[in-house]
C-alpha cells in the first residue's frame, strides 16, 4: 500500500514538473531571430528594409541581423570599439556588447 503512495506521488509529480522542462520556440526577447518574410529576405542576401537606419540611436544595442550585414572597416581598438559598414552606414560600436556609440549616414 505505501509502495501504491509512492507510485502515485511520483507519476503525480512528473507530471508537474514536465511543462517546466519543454521548450518555449516563442521565447520573447530573442532578437536574433527575425520575422519570417525578412528571414526569407536575409538568407537571400536583400537588403534590410527601408529606414532600418532611423530606428538605432546611440547607446542602443545593435540586432544581431544587422551587425552580420555589416563589413569591419575599423578593426577592433584599444577602447574595445569597432566600426563597420552596413549598406553604407557607418557604425562605430563596442565589440563585445554592441552597443552603438556613433552612426555616420
Amino acid at each position: 500500500m505505501k509502495l501504491n503512495k509512492i507510485f502515485i506521488l511520483f507519476v503525480v509529480a512528473s507530471f508537474m514538473a514536465s511543462p517546466s522542462f519543454s521548450k518555449n520556440d516563442k521565447s520573447k526577447g530573442n532578437s536574433d531571430s527575425l520575422p519570417p518574410g525578412l528571414e526569407k529576405k536575409h538568407s537571400q542576401g536583400k537588403p534590410l528594409p527601408p529606414g532600418w537606419q532611423k530606428k538605432l540611436s546611440k547607446g542602443d544595442v545593435l540586432d544581431n541581423d544587422i551587425y552580420l550585414r555589416g563589413k569591419v572597416v575599423i578593426p577592433l581598438g584599444k577602447d574595445g570599439s569597432i566600426s563597420i559598414n552596413v549598406e553604407g552606414s557607418i557604425i562605430k560600436m563596442m565589440e563585445k556588447t554592441r552597443e552603438i556609440i556613433r552612426i555616420s549616414h
